[in-house]
């Protein structure tokens, strides 16, 4: 499933998020504060302005400081280059594969394409808070904001937006690609071994249609932990930033940085509920595929015996379908309930938690929306397990299915399950 289209996979993996690690403390201990001195901005224009003076005026700090962002930012994507291409060159040059300019390259540039995607909603995230200042100012004294600088924000917003658009659409064309790719090389993996795997139930359909779920499903899996992630880096600190703006927390009282430590608690609570609840899932699913899977072949040896494939062989088959699919609709039922429930609920988690601000009059509409905002993305990126759930279930059923081409190519013992059907194969005329 891997090692056809990734190099030496598990250390490949293990070796990204040791580095991926090491990075983000890099760029916060060290990296960070040398960007004046290591930065190529001066030469495209974005270098690090100089310091307004002590008499400097508001307007004159303001340009300051959004000339120190973009200088920043600049200096942020030539470390996050620097970084990722060190460590796929490496891989690409010491761990050579047939597949590693899709498999190691591709999956660089999606990364790559994600943080550029998140920064975008950074930018969007502060933009709310501007904006909605602007709004409480306009609500609050008629005529208090002229026109060109409520539909200026407005322009900015599309801006913004329409980068955005571009470039997320370009991402999933090219994922859709990537998806192809390893497919491809899961394919001709297995094709090459064909009369090894031959003889396993349902050959067929897991060389044809479970590479292909299994490839697209794991890359929306990761493409999803690789956006919340990369949403983790960058929203976090915000949030701890805007945490400041809220002093006292309801019930807790007087605590510092508390969003932050709501936004963790809830997404574990989240969590684990979830997990308790879909238990049984994965195994249901599995056995969903199975019973699919000998209805099926019991229509398609009907095709070529007439002697097979009898009303009461095909009912009797049909129940089985019928009995499992509402075992599986009863477990999804409370699985529901459960994770349902908890969404909704913490769609007022943040408003509650800044209930005391609110009430105090402490928050302005733009630093309200900021907070609400980057809690919402800092919760959602601790909820990975939570908002893919019903995707992870998936994808385990379809591990399973194809662990037996896995164990038949080491020389293991098929698992139990399948072990019965190729027992049952051998013994039909």
């Amino acid at each position: 499933m891997f090692v056809s289209f990734f190099p030496r996979p598990r250390l490949l993996l293990s070796s990204f998020v040791a580095w991926a690690l090491f990075c983000v403390l890099a760029w916060y201990l060290l990296a960070k504060g040398a960007g004046p001195d290591l930065s190529l901005g001066d030469l495209f224009g974005y270098g690090f302005p100089a310091a307004p003076g002590t008499g400097a005026d508001d307007a004159a700090k303001a340009a300051f400081k959004a000339a120190t962002d973009d200088a920043m930012t600049f200096w942020f994507y030539q470390y996050f280059i620097a970084a990722i291409g060190l460590f796929t060159g490496s891989w690409m040059f010491f761990a050579r594969h047939p597949w590693q300019r899709w498999s190691v390259g591709g999956s660089a540039l999606m990364l790559f394409i994600n943080g550029f995607l998140v920064e975008l909603d950074v930018r969007i995230n502060d933009w709310f808070g501007s904006f909605y200042d602007l709004v409480q100012k306009a609500l609050g004294k008629a005529s208090s904001v002229e026109p060109s600088a409520y539909y200026l924000e407005i322009a900015t917003f599309l801006k913004i937006a329409l980068v955005y658009v571009i470039v997320a659409t370009v991402f999933r064309f090219f994922v859709s690609h990537f998806i192809f790719r390893w497919r491809t090389a899961m394919n001709a993996y297995y094709t090459a071994l064909w009369d090894k795997l031959r003889h396993i139930e349902g050959a067929a359909q897991r060389v044809q249609e479970d590479t292909m779920r299994f490839a697209s499903i794991s890359e929306d899996l990761g493409a999803s932990l690789m956006d919340s992630l990369m949403t983790l880096i960058a929203f976090l600190p915000l949030l701890w930033a805007l945490s400041a703006h809220v002093r006292e927390l309801p019930i807790v009282g007087p605590v510092s940085q508390g969003l932050v430590f709501v936004a963790i608690f809830w997404s574990i609570i989240g969590t684990t509920l979830v997990a308790v609840a879909g238990m049984k899932l994965p195994g249901l699913q599995f056995r969903n595929q199975r019973v699919e899977a000998a209805y099926r072949k019991e229509l398609v040896y009907g095709e070529d015996h007439a002697e097979r494939a009898q009303p009461a062989t095909l009912r009797e088959l049909f129940q089985n379908v019928r009995k499992n699919y509402f075992r599986l609709y009863f477990h999804y039922l409370y699985f529901n309930v459960v994770r349902i429930s908890y969404l909704q609920v913490g769609a007022l988690v943040p408003y509650i938690a800044l209930g005391p601000a609110i009430i105090g009059g402490s928050l302005t509409l733009g630093i309200m929306q900021q907070i609400v905002r980057a809690f919402g993305r800092v919760e959602s990126s601790f909820q990975y397990l939570v908002n893919s759930w019903t995707t992870i279930i998936e994808l385990l059923s379809i591990h399973k299915r194809l662990k037996a081409f896995e164990a038949t190519l080491a020389g293991e013992p098929l698992p139990d399950i399948d072990r019965r059907y190729l027992e049952q194969s051998f013994a039909d005329p």
